[in-house]
């Protein structure tokens, strides 16, 4: 990590809810000793991981989200293990379950449901920022979790790298700049996930997609995040050498979530590098 590098706290949105996290996380504390017991008798959940590697095309990681700060309510009533299931039929290599309550009307609820009855990876997806919450995660069966790396800091994000390891747990890191790629890299990262949006101003670049990924080096997973809608995204993102793609909006609010999510699958991956 170069010396000049001075973190500062996330402002904006990502700021906010950085916020409520610490203080969910705080909340858990007293749960810990119950959560190692729970997490010690739990399978570890199919491995993320190889399942895009091992995928000769793009593969298509679908997410349950009823609603999202920058949408608002985009389908209030969605059924995590229904909307998993037709994911999995229409294709996708795993589901990503949002466990984020007060923004994005997530629950552990949804994803304890999702891993009970679908053997597809399973990645809890939220603003994870104390050690504590991964242990959530492996007590819930979860194959992955979500760190942010603008959301850490530089100690917290090494603690937080150390902790996924030593539970068995997968950590997708996402990233939006060249910087943060390092960080993530420094830190030991294997599965990159790049973030069209920025989480402060809500605001969607696609092009850093574009930027990024071809500088993750071979041998790590790299998945393109946000703003991703038709075939012709995947194509792009495929062009520029993602594993996979994540996709949240569209397919939560789609009529046939199996059929718009086989729309998606089928294109080839190509190497970076």
């Amino acid at each position: 990590m170069q010396a000049s590098f001075r973190w500062t706290p996330p402002a904006g949105t990502l700021g906010r809810i950085t916020a409520e996290a610490e203080t969910r996380a705080a909340a858990l504390e007293p749960a810990r000793h119950a959560l190692a017991k729970r997490a010690q008798l739990s399978p570890i959940g199919p491995s993320l991981r190889a399942a895009i590697a091992g995928a000769r095309d793009v593969s298509i990681l679908a997410e349950v989200k009823r609603r999202s700060p920058s949408k608002g309510t985009i389908a209030a009533s969605l059924g995590a293990v229904e909307q998993s299931r037709a994911y999995q039929k229409g294709g996708a290599v795993g589901v990503s379950v949002l466990t984020e309550p007060i923004h994005f009307g997530g629950s552990t609820d949804d994803l304890a449901a999702v891993r009970a009855e679908l053997p597809i990876p399973a990645l809890k997806k939220d603003f994870h920022v104390r050690p504590v919450q991964l242990l959530e995660a492996r007590a819930l069966g979860a194959s992955a979790a979500l760190v942010i790396v603008r959301a850490l800091a530089p100690d917290r994000l090494g603690e937080m790298m150390d902790a996924g390891r030593a539970l068995g747990l997968e950590l997708l890191v996402e990233i939006r700049d060249e910087h943060e790629l390092e960080r993530a890299l420094d830190a030991g990262a294997t599965m990159i996930g790049v973030n069209n949006r920025n989480l402060e101003t809500l605001e969607i670049d696609p092009t850093t997609s574009d930027r990024i990924i071809p500088l993750v080096p071979a041998g790590i997973v790299a998945i393109a995040e946000s703003g991703v809608r038709t075939r012709a995204d995947v194509e792009r993102y495929a062009a520029v050498g993602a594993d996979a793609v994540l996709v949240g909006s569209s397919l939560s609010a789609a009529a046939d979530p199996s059929a718009a999510t086989r729309a998606l699958t089928g294109v080839a991956r190509r190497p970076r590098g």
